[in-house]
């Protein structure tokens, strides 16, 4: 089945599109930049970088600017939905939800409206065990948000690895927080993948933060090979 990825650069997404290519012919990418950083939908740190990581993976991409209010983003969803069926012929949308009710339901009503498969291949998976499949795979991944107590300044820029699984499990225990950040409480960067042809390199980027919220802004990267 031709298959598109709503596709925001972050782990749960490139972990998604992985999955899919293991089983349907992923043809594009379906990316919605939001210009609302605290969109109900759709990641917003680094978003732009979608553009490198598409031609990393040789693949097309789909990118819509949305305000990101509430509900109405979603008609911006669906109109880049349609244009993937009008230039690619998708018969099917994978995403990367793993808990997001909110998330999920509004995409799959979408789908259905327009007579499309919706795929969710990482729904309700263990979310250290995602973690862990994203270090064994090869993925590399950084903390590009943080958004909750305890996490601070020092979280951004880390790179996905053992240790840091460890600590995000016992955050979980100790605090409540998602490991994965499906609650919100981390956003993520993939510099590099198994399905990526080339790598993203960073060659400048700058910090906002304060207390328990922050982000990682990409100022300037490039692909190169891997």
């Amino acid at each position: 089945m031709r298959v598109g990825v709503l596709f925001s650069g972050g782990k749960d997404s490139t972990l998604a599109l992985h999955y899919a290519s293991r089983r349907e012919q992923v043809v594009c990418l379906i990316t919605l930049l939001s210009q609302n950083k605290e969109s109900y939908m759709f990641h917003t740190p680094n978003v732009e970088i979608t553009a490198l990581q598409a031609d990393a993976l040789g693949l097309p991409r789909i990118a819509k600017t949305t305000a990101g209010l509430k509900e109405k983003e979603l008609e911006d969803l669906e109109a880049a939905i349609v244009e993937s069926v009008r230039k690619f012929k998708i018969e099917g949308v994978v995403t990367g939800a793993v808990e997001s009710g909110y998330q999920s339901q509004r995409i799959q009503f979408i789908c259905r409206k327009l007579g499309l498969w919706c795929f969710n291949p990482l729904w309700k998976h263990d979310q250290k065990a995602l973690l862990e499949e994203l270090l064994d795979c090869g993925f590399e991944v950084i903390i590009s948000g943080i958004f909750a107590y305890p996490l601070d300044e020092t979280w951004l820029g880390r790179q996905l690895d053992t240790a840091m699984i460890t600590e995000l499990v016992d955050l979980q225990r100790r605090y409540g927080i998602s490991p994965s950040g499906e609650g919100g409480e981390i956003e993520t960067t993939v510099l590099d993948a198994p399905l990526f042809k080339k790598k993203i390199e960073i060659l400048n980027r700058t910090i906002d933060a304060r207390g328990n919220s922050g982000v990682l802004k990409v100022t300037k990267a490039w692909v190169v090979a891997k």
